[in-house]
């Protein structure tokens, strides 16, 4: 057996393998030192077993204190305490698609700076011109935004990640890892940081600078062990009394298999849980995209602050369009209708606050976007630790508590009132007659039954029967014009009025004269059409049932008013002064011993009569105060029911002739013609337009009287007058009714209390 050792003279004799392993812990083998073997390679036979090892030296790991730390960064060799170092590289710039209009004036302004210092001529004018130009470019663009273009800036690949800002923010930080559970998540990032020499616990997702560094940190997406990390720390912060400040920016939490084994649903829901109960003052600020969940799990917070670019959302824009419009393209729209930004949630009080950004970005300049973030902790922390813990709790709460909320009856924006996905128009269906008529007769027999009491179910009845008659009646209306063959002239026509209406223009004449002959063309052809049956049956129904609604409503309402007002009146007649100056009176009318009206005395009498004006002037009083309009009337003056019944119909009689005239063609245009001049005069016309105006009045005038007069109308009003007169007069032959002087008054002290509700109805 024969041993070799390369570059050495020393040969190893009758050595086993485990001799030679434990002469390994010695400081040498044998005599040789290990600095020796390090530049070795050995081997060892022995029998069927050979060991073979090679000593590599490797560099010293810089870990925690590097010789040379970064300069730039005040505590110099603190940052080194995390694995996570500055680039020594500025990194590539990344040109977003809507920031390339940019790019040709930025082309511009390098190529005058290339030609200035080749040519050594003077072009400093142009490049000033060139750069105000493109910082005012810059300012429109990225002061007008669309929800999708913030989402890009969000994502960007060189925007400052969490440690950027930490570094930038923090004198001295201190990271902190492990789950304790046997796992440590570089997505998630913790540790002890100071502030103006305040100390606080750092929370935060952690993105890569570049390819290698995002798989590194899984892309920002924490696995459960990142969650407990965190969770872990909140405990250590909570013990402490150390306030949190935790950074967002994670598309989600990584939805793997594994993951979802290892209890990810867990995880998030036990940290949601535990923040609401921590004692220390929270502050959450989404300085990329906050997804979901996996934002939600480190950001139940006292006050949530948001990056003016940043984006929080419960699923990203491309995940909602592809769920809603089938495809990833409607990602723009998507992400309008969700509400994700800074100003949006802010009016929904989701977000507390917005921090600023540079124009360009917070890639752009971040140390002056890490010193926002700073100033917006220090104001947060500066109001929160002003709480006591309770109010600290419940204000952390209430914030949670108040999302969603709505306010009722506050009329809503019709652009919101619209779904995202449009309804699918229900088939609309016909009813037969036959069913309809079903349906007509059991409605007719509850009608019937409620006349003899008021039954609001049967109002309801007749309020859906109505509705539903319209529906059928436009259906039917539809069907009949499209077999006419007017449905293409009626859809242009209708176009051509919203035209019209949308100028806030007056109808114009021959607009007018169109709609008039479709009219008379339709009328014509109705009785022609298929369905012109059932059309009319159905607007006999509607008719009748309209008819049957309105007598029901004013039964209704004249019952309620009826009861509203005995109900005052017996409060007046219950009042103690009335109730005495009755018994007063009575006690009169006892003592004079007259047995009949005729004979009281004038005292008595006169006493009578006044206390019956003092109950009129009560009763109008009370009456008033309900809104009444109240009138006291002689008996002379007030028509009885036959006559009421006629002066109602020569009413309806006289309207109905009117209403045929001013639809008649010739009155038509003359009162279009009136309009028109009225609309071209304006507030202050001209004295031709007045004259004009004037004229065309007084033609109106003209052909109503002369249509009035020479009809029978006239003739009927006159008539009726005269017995109107003569009823006043007290009969036609002029003496007194028996009745007048009942209950002993006295024939020009007779008067009643008349109550006007309108042109139909009164009480008396």
């Amino acid at each position: 057996m024969a041993s070799s050792l390369s570059n050495s003279a020393v040969a190893f004799t009758g050595a086993t393998a485990s001799d030679l392993l434990r002469s390994s812990r010695s400081c040498g083998v044998s005599g040789i030192p290990l600095r020796t073997l390090g530049k070795a390679r050995f081997s060892v036979r022995t029998g069927d077993l050979s060991v073979v090892a090679k000593v590599r030296k490797v560099k010293k790991h810089e870990y925690p204190w590097p010789e040379d730390p970064d300069p730039n960064v005040k505590g110099g060799v603190l940052t080194h305490l995390s694995h996570f170092k500055p680039h020594k590289e500025k990194p590539k710039p990344v040109t977003l698609d809507f920031e390339k209009p940019l790019v040709a004036l930025e082309k511009k302004i390098i190529d005058v700076r290339k030609m200035a210092n080749e040519t050594g001529l003077d072009f400093s004018d142009q490049i000033a011109l060139l750069e105000s130009k493109y910082q005012q470019a810059l300012k429109d663009l990225y002061t007008h935004l669309t929800p999708i273009q913030r989402v890009n800036i969000a994502r960007h690949p060189n925007r400052p990640t969490f440690l950027d800002h930490i570094f930038g923010i923090t004198e001295k930080f201190v990271e902190l890892h492990g789950d304790r559970a046997g796992y440590d998540d570089p997505a998630i990032v913790t540790g002890i940081g100071t502030i103006d020499g305040r100390r606080y616990m750092f929370i935060g997702h952690q993105k890569g600078r570049n390819t290698k560094e995002n798989i590194m940190r899984n892309f920002g997406m924490p696995t459960p062990h990142g969650y407990r990390k965190a969770l872990r720390m909140m405990y250590y912060a909570d013990h402490h009394g150390f306030p949190i400040v935790t950074f967002i920016d994670t598309p989600g939490a990584f939805a793997d298999l594994k993951s979802e084994e290892l209890g990810q649903g867990e995880a998030i829901a036990h940290n949601l849980r535990t923040m609401f109960g921590l004692k220390v003052p929270i502050v959450s600020i989404v300085i990329g995209e906050g997804g979901s969940g996996g934002a939600l799990a480190i950001g139940c917070a006292n006050k949530l602050l948001m990056l003016e670019n940043a984006v929080f959302y419960v699923a990203s824009p491309e995940a909602c369009a592809a769920i809603l419009w089938k495809t990833a393209k409607a990602a723009p729209k998507a992400a309008e209708k969700l509400r994700i930004t800074g100003p949006e949630l802010c009016k929904l009080q989701i977000a507390d606050g917005i921090i600023p950004e540079p124009l360009g970005g917070a890639h752009a300049d971040p140390s002056w976007t890490s010193q926002q973030i700073k100033k917006a902790i220090n104001e947060s922390m500066d109001e929160l630790n002003k709480m006591e813990t309770e109010a600290l709790l419940k204000h952390r709460m209430l914030k949670f508590r108040k999302i969603g909320g709505f306010q009722e009856g506050v009329p809503v924006d019709p652009i919101r009132k619209v779904n995202m996905k449009k309804k699918e128009e229900p088939i609309v269906r016909k009813t037969s007659v036959l069913e309809l008529e079903d349906q007509v007769e059991t409605l007719k027999e509850q009608i019937s039954k409620a006349k003899e009491s008021s039954s609001k179910p049967t109002e309801l009845a007749l309020n859906e029967m109505i509705e539903k008659l319209k529906e059928e009646i436009d259906l039917e209306y539809s069907e009949a014009v499209e077999a006419i063959g007017l449905k293409d002239r009626l859809s242009n026509l209708r176009e051509e009025c919203a035209k019209a209406n949308s100028q806030d223009q007056l109808m114009h004449p021959i607009l007018m004269d169109k709609i008039e002959k479709l009219h008379d063309e339709f009328n014509k052809g109705l009785p022609t059409a298929p369905n012109y049956a059932s059309l009319k049956y159905k607007l006999d129904m509607l008719k009748e049932f309209s008819k049957a609604k309105c007598t029901l409503e004013k039964k209704s309402k004249g019952e309620e008013l009826k009861l509203d007002i005995n109900k005052k009146i017996k409060e007046v007649m219950d009042r103690p002064e009335i109730k005495e100056k009755m018994q007063a009176l009575k006690a009169e009318v006892q003592k004079s011993g007259a047995s009949t009206a005729a004979d009281l005395d004038e005292g008595t009498k006169e006493s009578i009569s006044k206390m019956k004006k003092e109950m009129q002037l009560e009763l109008v009083k009370v009456l008033k105060s309900m809104d009444l309009d109240v009138e006291i009337v002689s008996a002379k003056k007030l028509i009885d029911d036959d006559l009421k019944g006629k002066v109602e119909s020569l009413r309806e009689e006289t309207n109905k002739k009117i209403e045929n005239l001013m639809n008649s063609s010739d009155l038509k245009k003359t009162i279009q013609l009136l309009k028109l001049e009225v609309a071209k005069a304006g507030k202050t016309p001209n004295v031709a337009s007045k004259n004009k105006i004037e004229a065309l009045e007084q033609q109106i005038r003209q052909k109503l009287a002369t249509a009035i007069n020479s009809s029978e109308i006239k003739e009927k009003h006159e008539k009726l007058l005269t017995e109107i007169t003569l009823e006043s007069n007290g009969g036609s032959n002029g003496s007194l009714k028996n009745d007048d002087l009942k209950e002993g008054t006295p024939k020009n002290d007779e008067s009643r209390v008349e109550i006007n509700l309108g042109a139909n109805r009164s009480f008396t």
